[in-house]
């Protein structure tokens, strides 16, 4: 295979909470168009050096970097790490995320600020911190939201509105830095395949039967469905694209 054809040739990416699922599947594409990769993980770190050396022994760069992107600090350390180890940066993936789904009775305070603090402070400090290490070519910015925004599914209120805010957050942050050059994109996707999905006992579930039944094209989504609609509007090919959010979910509303 010619290399040249790589469509992410000659760039760095960082993809949020990438150790496993959603975020592993989009580091692997990327690198596999390419772009020399940070696989950040908060906890799992053999997780993450697993992503790493599978995109290595495919020829792909890649390091890991630990960080808790709800704290500035952890976030200011993995940018640095990105600039010391590939010397520049034009690609943002958020990822990272947290859910739980509990009735309203059940709610807490914690648990709100748990999910916020991640899924949509995490974001902004991310992407702020971002856009001091993209380049005068600008760069791309791709959050990870989800179809619970359009499903607003029972006990997902606290979920489906950090969902609901990383939409508004991207439309809102597309305007705002597009003088900069700089593209900021939504990918929303339906229930994956994820180990997240085996742990939380979806597999099998009465859950998993519904989602599949409402699916038009009529099954979950897997992380590889995802990879390829990242690497494409982390590409040139998505040059005209930002502000949008697209539902990559089977047809699933």
């Amino acid at each position: 295979m010619n290399t040249n054809t790589k469509k992410l040739d000659g760039k760095v990416a960082i993809v949020t909470g990438a150790s496993k699922g959603i975020g592993a599947a989009i580091a692997k594409q990327l690198a596999a168009e390419g772009a020399a990769v940070v696989v950040n993980y908060a906890s799992s770190k053999e997780g993450a050096d697993q992503v790493v050396d599978e995109i290595t022994k495919r020829g792909g760069k890649a390091i890991a970097v630990q960080a808790d992107v709800a704290k500035k600090k952890d976030i200011e350390r993995l940018f640095t790490e990105t600039k010391k180890a590939f010397g520049q940066l034009d690609i943002l993936v958020n990822n990272a995320g947290v859910y739980k789904f509990e009735p309203l009775e059940a709610v807490t305070e914690n648990e709100f600020h748990r999910q916020f603090n991640t899924n949509v402070l995490g974001l902004i400090l991310a992407t702020q911190e971002a856009v001091k290490h993209f380049g005068s070519e600008g760069g791309s910015v791709i959050n990870i939201s989800s179809t619970a925004t359009a499903l607003t599914a029972p006990t997902s209120a606290i979920y489906t509105g950090t969902k609901a805010a990383v939409d508004a957050v991207t439309r809102v942050l597309a305007k705002e830095l597009g003088p900069k050059k700089i593209r900021v994109n939504s990918i929303n996707p339906g229930p994956v395949e994820t180990e997240g999905f085996h742990t939380l006992g979806f597999s099998g579930s009465d859950f998993e039967k519904q989602m599949i039944a409402l699916t038009p094209l009529g099954r979950l989504g897997q992380p590889n469905d995802i990879g390829p609609v990242a690497a494409f509007l982390a590409s040139s090919d998505a040059a005209w694209i930002t502000g949008e959010i697209i539902f990559v979910s089977g047809g699933l509303r």
